[in-house]
């Protein structure tokens, strides 16, 4: 047999198939390795730089915070009676990772029919803590029994939605002191601007108006809760740590809840306030405004249509106690003021008085368009003259009166703890008509003035404080709802009339009730007591009318301004009998 030699050509084949072999193996490896590097570096980042997230994730997955409410402060009145306190009610809240951000929309349309409340409110509030956050999220507070009753009929419809006990505010006594005691509601974007840093979070509790937003420090408390873990089902498997809620303080106020009454029965249905006040320290007794409104309905939903009814024409929220209205002829005493502490008329100082007075080419007629005869200080008070206080007012001319208006505290907010609430009123000079109107300052200007009509405004708080001027001798007082402050006791500023100017104001004043304008509080069921009427002009709508006075005469406890808003009313006619039947209801009231 004869051996065949390996050609060239098939040497050449065999030793490229070898070779391709070894590539190919080579090339697997790589491939193989980069697989496994790429395997153990996505593995190194999960376990380096997401380990703490997947922790984080995992733990909002089983740990719940559950937020414990503080007991809100309750609010009394001078003599110990509740005025607000807390009571029990059912909410219900969103726990936002129960469910999937996909899973929210068909809980939200179910319980939108249950609740009847808008859908889109819904979402929204979901939305504003985000499908992420771990804390619940409240949608409706002040639940009924029935709407309780139907979401535990559809809970297995409902993942996340939970009905819980909480405290919401109440108000015993409805609509009484209202517009002092203010209300409480939920915080909202707007709030957390300024809140945040606080500690407040969307939905809290804080007070919106009165003395619940002017006291929100006191009475709101810390909050505390619970770090729980919860199994798959969201039920409580054990507490991780706890942190005991701080409850707030309760806050004592100045105000007599019966003298409160008293005033807001007095007032009635008329437009207008009525403030009641210690001439001596400040402390405010009572201050009634209406229209008013009930503040138990912001401790649940309030819906559009209720919201648009509390935002009528006729103002309920507005405080009328501390908002700026022409003073009328209550304004005579700081007009007899300035007029005898200036120097340029001295305290016996007689004037004929006349239908009217002309300047400028105006005529100024007197209230009852006849004029009075000579009259000096008393009797002018007594009877009101107009006329005599424009003569004064061209006497003294207006830097002086303006003066001595600033100087009993018009044109200027009073200090009251509601500040937020309370207008400053208006006392314009030559600069503000410039700069607002365009035009100088006129003799007619000041004339108006001296009757407080004109540019002049001022609150029914502020007639008092000038009121208790006069009673207490001398003194403007700083007016003040905290009960046992102990600042109050240097709240007094002397204008340091002199002991003429005061003797003048009070015989003047005493005179109104004995034979002028305020003899309606001439009357057997009070103690001697002085006061100022005035009725004050607001085309084209109806006057206003006023009156403040003090009781006893001799050593006066109580300073009562009523005051009635366009009623068409006089001051003697429809604001002194107000006033009347305040001050019949402190001392009745006292001698119990």
């Amino acid at each position: 047999m004869t051996l065949t030699p390996f050609s060239s050509a098939s040497s050449r084949s065999v030793t490229r198939n070898v070779g391709k072999s070894s590539q190919a193996l080579v090339v697997m490896g790589i491939v193989t390795l980069m697989m496994l590097l790429g395997i153990g570096s996505r593995l190194a980042y999960l376990q380096l730089y997401q380990t703490e997230q997947s922790r984080q994730e995992a733990d909002n997955n089983r740990v719940r915070l559950l937020p414990k409410q503080p007991g809100r402060g309750n609010i009394f009145d001078r003599n110990g009676k509740l005025l607000a306190s807390s009571r029990l009610s059912r909410a219900v809240f969103l726990w936002p990772l129960e469910q999937q951000p996909h899973e929210w929309p068909a809980t939200l349309k179910r319980l939108s029919k249950l609740l009847n409340i808008p859908e889109a409110e819904l979402k929204e509030r979901l939305e504003k803590v985000g499908y992420e956050s771990p804390l619940p999220v409240r949608v409706a507070r002040g639940l009924g029994a029935e709407h309780a009753t139907a979401l535990e009929e559809y809970a297995v419809e409902l993942k996340g939605v939970k009905v819980d006990v909480e405290a919401i505010r109440y108000y015993p006594h409805n609509k009484t002191a209202a517009h002092i005691l203010g209300y409480t509601g939920e915080t909202n974007d707007r709030d957390l601007t300024t809140l945040k840093e606080r500690g407040y979070r969307l939905g809290d509790i804080i007070g919106q108006m009165g003395v619940e937003a002017a006291f929100e420090k006191k009475l709101r408390g810390e909050w505390g809760g619970q770090e729980v873990e919860v199994d798959s089902t969201g039920q409580i498997l054990r507490t991780l740590g706890e942190k005991a809620a701080k409850a707030g303080q309760d806050v004592h106020l100045t105000i007599d809840l019966e003298l409160q009454k008293a005033a807001e029965k007095a007032l009635g249905n008329y437009k207008g306030a009525v403030v009641a006040m210690d001439p001596n320290n400040g402390a405010v007794f009572a201050m009634a405004s209406y229209p008013a409104f009930d503040p138990n309905v912001f401790s649940g939903r309030i819906s559009d249509e209720s919201w648009a009814q509390l935002q009528g024409e006729d103002h309920p929220f507005v405080n009328r106690a501390i908002q700026g209205f022409p003073p009328a002829s209550t304004f005579k005493i700081v007009t007899t003021t300035a007029a005898i502490e200036s120097g340029k008329y001295s305290p016996y100082t007689v004037l004929p008085t006349y239908p009217y007075v002309q300047a400028g080419g105006i005529k100024f007629w007197d209230w009852n368009r006849a004029g009075f005869g000579p009259l000096g200080f008393v009797g002018a008070l007594a009877w009101s003259s107009d006329t005599f206080f424009y003569q004064i007012a061209m006497g003294i001319g207006g830097e002086i009166l303006i003066d001595w208006t600033r100087r009993f505290g018009f044109g200027s907010k009073t200090g009251i703890e509601l500040a937020s609430e309370e207008a400053a009123g208006l006392v314009a000079d030559d600069r503000w008509k410039r700069e607002e109107i365009g035009e100088e300052w006129l003799l007619g200007d000041t004339i108006n003035m001296s009757i407080g009509q004109g540019f002049l405004l001022a609150s029914p708080l502020q007639v008092a404080i000038m009121t208790a001027v006069p009673a207490n001798g001398g003194y403007k007082v700083k007016p003040h709802l905290l009960k046992d402050d102990e600042e109050s006791k240097s709240w007094r500023e002397s204008l340091e009339l002199q002991p003429e100017t005061v003797e003048i104001l009070r015989t003047g004043l005493r005179d109104v009730v004995i034979a002028g304008t305020g003899g309606a509080l001439n009357v057997t069921t009070l103690p001697p007591n002085a006061g100022k009427t005035g009725t004050a002009e607001d085309p084209p709508r109806l006057s206003h009318a006023w009156y403040g006075g003090y009781a006893p005469f001799d050593k006066p406890e109580i300073v009562v301004v009523a005051f009635g808003e366009n009623t068409g009313g006089g001051g003697g006619s429809f604001a002194a009998p107000i006033a009347r039947q305040v001050m019949e209801a402190y001392f009745k009231n006292k001698k119990k």
